[in-house]
């Protein structure tokens, strides 16, 4: 469904952040792409969404497809309607708006007023609380209602693929449990696509089927998220494990000198 290849991402003239990356999101998939803070992982959504130019930001090169048809030109709402909608870090709602009129928000880029109508009850339907506290100013929400609203507002554009980028940052962790078992859902039953963006490499690989992991702009590896699991570099940088299966610090990972194979 989505095809990256080879993309390298400039900001301001002169930082090169996305390092000639390239990956696959197939039809249906729920796929991770992990990494520590700085990877590049929020800007390879902002390439594929079309916001990079509202940041300083520049594709200098690769390809962005959805579905056999290129995207890396096109702007922000035509892609919308081609059916990508992201869910932002840090959730971006409209705190003066109401619930109602969030999730409204998402649906800008339709004129099918009944069909509409028909999808807000499946978003309410999918997020209860939401349908009780649908005439709340979202500044009163909590963290976790807030981001029920971020993923409804982007379910309202009909997506084909929703991108979301740390989907957990900040909640708890039964929050967590419900908004991604709801995810499950969403992909399950409507068929939707899934890019995570996630720092949490044990939920993200729990979670998705495929994974791919970033470091300094660069895909370093990918597989199967059953196999990353298991793999030896991944467990000590990502999941915190050593040798013998002890718990290291991130300060402690993240100097430890990566092997020569990793580098590869």
């Amino acid at each position: 469904m989505l095809a990256i290849n080879n993309i390298e991402v400039v900001y301001n003239d002169v930082i090169l952040v996305l390092k000639g990356i390239s990956l696959n999101v197939p039809k249906g998939g729920k796929v991770a792409l992990l990494g520590a803070n700085g990877a590049g992982k929020t800007t390879t959504l902002k390439a594929i969404s079309g916001i990079l130019p509202l940041q300083n930001g520049e594709l200098e090169g690769g390809l962005i497809s959805f579905e056999s048809q290129p995207i890396q030109s096109l702007d922000p709402d035509v892609i919308v309607r081609l059916g990508i909608s992201m869910v932002p870090e840090g959730r971006r709602i409209f705190s003066d708006l109401n619930v109602m009129e969030n999730l409204l928000v998402g649906a800008y880029t339709r004129s099918d007023r009944e069909q509409v109508r028909r999808d807000l009850d499946m978003v309410l339907d999918y997020f209860p609380l939401l349908r009780a506290r649908r005439n709340q100013r979202a500044v009163y929400l909590s963290g976790g209602e807030q981001q029920m609203v971020a993923v409804g507002r982007a379910l309202m554009s009909r997506p084909k693929l929703i991108m979301l980028d740390e989907p957990s940052l900040g909640l708890a962790p039964l929050v967590i449990k419900s908004i991604f078992s709801i995810l499950k859902r969403i992909n399950e039953e409507q068929g939707t696509t899934l890019l995570l963006v996630e720092q949490n490499a044990n939920l993200a690989l729990n979670f998705a089927s495929y994974g791919y992991i970033m470091e300094n702009g660069r895909i370093m590896l990918d597989g199967p998220c059953q196999e990353l699991r298991q793999n030896e570099d991944v467990q000590e940088f990502y999941l915190g494990m050593n040798e013998d299966q002890g718990r290291k610090s991130y300060a402690e990972v993240k100097h430890y000198k990566r092997r020569k194979r990793w580098l590869s």
